[in-house]
C-alpha cells in the first residue's frame, strides 16, 4: 500500500533528538488498518519512505491519534530539509 503525505518538518528536542513529519488524520486511520499485519514493538510500522530522490527504509511511530515519520540527518542533508519546511513523503507498507 502506498500514502502520499504532505506536512511540516519539525524537531523533537527530547533527549534523543529527532525530526519528524506528522502523517495527517486520514492517512494514519488508514494506517493503523494495515498496521496489525505488519507492526511489530510498541505500534511502529515499516515503511520505504521517499523525500524527492531520496528513498530509505524506516518505521513510522506512533504519537496519540496518528504517526510521524522519522526523518534521519542524510536525508535532511541529501534534499536541503530543515526545520519548518513543508514536506511531501511517499509511504510503502
Amino acid at each position: 500500500m502506498t500514502w502520499e503525505i504532505t506536512g511540516e518538518l519539525w524537531y523533537w528536542r527530547g533527549p534523543a533528538p529527532w525530526y519528524f513529519v506528522t502523517v495527517p488524520d486520514v492517512q494514519s486511520a488508514d494506517l493503523r488498518e494495515v498496521a496489525a499485519g505488519v507492526s511489530y514493538g510498541w505500534g511502529m510500522v515499516p515503511v520505504r519512505a521517499t523525500v524527492g530522490s531520496t528513498t530509505w527504509t524506516t518505521s513510522l511511530w506512533p504519537q496519540e491519534d496518528r504517526y510521524v515519520v522519522p526523518v534521519k540527518a542524510d536525508v535532511r542533508r541529501a534534499e536541503r530539509l530543515a526545520e519548518g519546511d513543508t514536506v511531501t513523503v511517499l509511504l510503502r507498507v
